[in-house]
């Protein structure tokens, strides 16, 4: 049965289920999801509990273990599987399969995985869960849906903004959900429910972002100039290496030229997309970037990527001398625009 997140408290609200699974690479709302299933299984009686992590020294015969042994005070148990790789490989896919039909009455069982890729997702361990368990999988909050999280967040507690104040928010949390948790629960201790202004938020509200490298590319793709600047200084202030950065960068003008030479020679891009294996938010970036973009700007950049790789090894790069960050911003830049 799958479910939406949005749904779980009234579905706890009348019974609870042997079987939840939670799927999703949104840590702090896989954690709020779970949090209110061990709650509803604590209220239900579920007293006991055991946590089981999947790491490689692993043994799946420790799941079924669990499943089978008895409380010594006769209690019923909540049973946490968390899986961070979402790859139980061979012989946990046929446990779990086996573990989905033998379900015990006096058990609960909380399985956790990140977002799984396409490819797993079609495997048949992940059927059998889908199809025995409570199946919730939780979108990741994309940039441009922050804005509208945070003012639910803020209206949950008793408080507003207006769209100033919200996008101030969005801007200093750079898609961390948990630090933009933190910082509305901050706003909730200091102010009175009501309307915040932007000064109330302004001097309360930290930079609390920690910049992600791969984000990055997806400012460059989406042409937004003004986040990538205020990325790239991020990254500069948090010590971030350098040819780590570039990497990201050239890599993702290597994508562009494939597919730009590619689409030239007749090939559609929705066959090319696939081939590469871009999906999600990247996939729905890729078409407009690459209308705006040139062959022959992109084989510029390419270019010009090799010369920041110069200036980054210290070496004399042709048509580039100073800073290193900022040659690396003008290459940004010449592919966000």
């Amino acid at each position: 049965m799958q479910l939406r997140v949005d749904a779980l408290d009234a579905h706890l609200a009348r019974s609870v289920a042997p079987l939840y699974v939670i799927s999703s690479d949104e840590h702090l709302l896989a954690l709020e999801a779970g949090d209110r299933i061990r709650r509803a299984a604590r209220a239900n009686g579920y007293t006991e509990r055991d946590v089981l992590t999947v790491e490689r020294t692993f043994k799946w015969g420790e799941l079924l273990a669990a499943n089978q042994a008895l409380s010594l005070f006769g209690d019923k148990k909540l049973i946490e599987l968390r899986i961070p790789t979402g790859k139980p490989g061979k012989e946990g896919g046929a446990a779990l399969q086996a573990y989905a039909k033998d379900l015990s009455p006096d058990n609960l069982t909380l399985i956790t995985l990140p977002k799984l890729d396409w490819q797993t997702a079609k495997a048949a361990w992940v059927g059998a869960l889908q199809q025995a368990a409570v199946y919730i999988e939780i979108p990741v909050v994309e940039r441009s849906a922050l804005p509208a999280w945070i003012g639910m967040r803020l209206s949950s507690q008793g408080q507003s903004a207006d769209r100033q104040g919200i996008d101030f928010i969005a801007e200093r949390v750079e898609g961390n959900l948990l630090a933009a948790h933190q910082e509305i629960l901050k706003l909730g201790l200091l102010h009175e429910p009501g309307k915040l202004s932007f000064e109330q938020i302004h001097d309360a509200v930290l930079n609390v972002a920690r910049y992600d490298v791969f984000k990055l590319s997806e400012a460059m793709l989406a042409g937004d100039c003004a986040r990538l600047v205020r990325m790239l200084e991020g990254l500069k202030g948090e010590g971030e290496a350098l040819p780590l950065v570039l990497w990201a960068v050239a890599e993702e003008i290597r994508t562009l030229l494939k597919l730009k030479a590619a689409m030239a020679q007749g090939r559609p891009l929705g066959m090319l997309l696939k081939e590469l294996r871009i999906w999600g938010p990247r996939e729905r970036l890729m078409e407009p970037a690459l209308r705006r973009l040139s062959l022959a700007t992109l084989e510029q950049a390419l270019q010009d990527a090799a010369q920041v790789d110069k200036l980054v090894k210290g070496l004399r790069a042709r048509g580039l001398a100073g800073d290193a960050w900022d040659a690396m911003l003008q290459l940004a830049l010449k592919v966000a625009r």
